[in-house]
């Protein structure tokens, strides 16, 4: 089966660009540790460990939020390039943890 071809993918992408740029704002550690606990409701979630001690050994960090207009939410931490994404309305939030280089 050939791959679907995307129609409009450059105006879908746009869109989330501005969503975020419209969206994006520092979070408090505090409002942070709170997302995660949402995030991460179990202890065997995974990046649960990752995201907790980044927040423990950053306490001063200054980390943002963006959302998307899908609903992905972008949660990202400048001094490390790191970045936690995941889809609010997913079950699960499970996301993808990514840390620059």
């Amino acid at each position: 089966m050939p791959f679907e071809k995307f129609e409009g993918v450059e105006a879908i992408d746009n869109e989330r660009r501005k969503a975020i740029a419209k969206s994006i704002r520092t979070i408090s550690v505090e409002e942070l540790k709170k997302l995660g606990e949402e995030i991460f409701d179990s202890p065997d979630r995974p990046w649960r460990q990752t995201f907790l001690s980044l927040i423990a050994e950053n306490p001063g960090g200054t980390f943002h939020h963006a959302v998307t207009s899908e609903g992905v939410v972008f949660l990202y931490y400048v001094h490390e390039n790191v970045c936690l994404q995941y889809h609010d309305a997913s079950p699960l939030k499970t996301g993808l943890m990514v840390r620059g280089g």
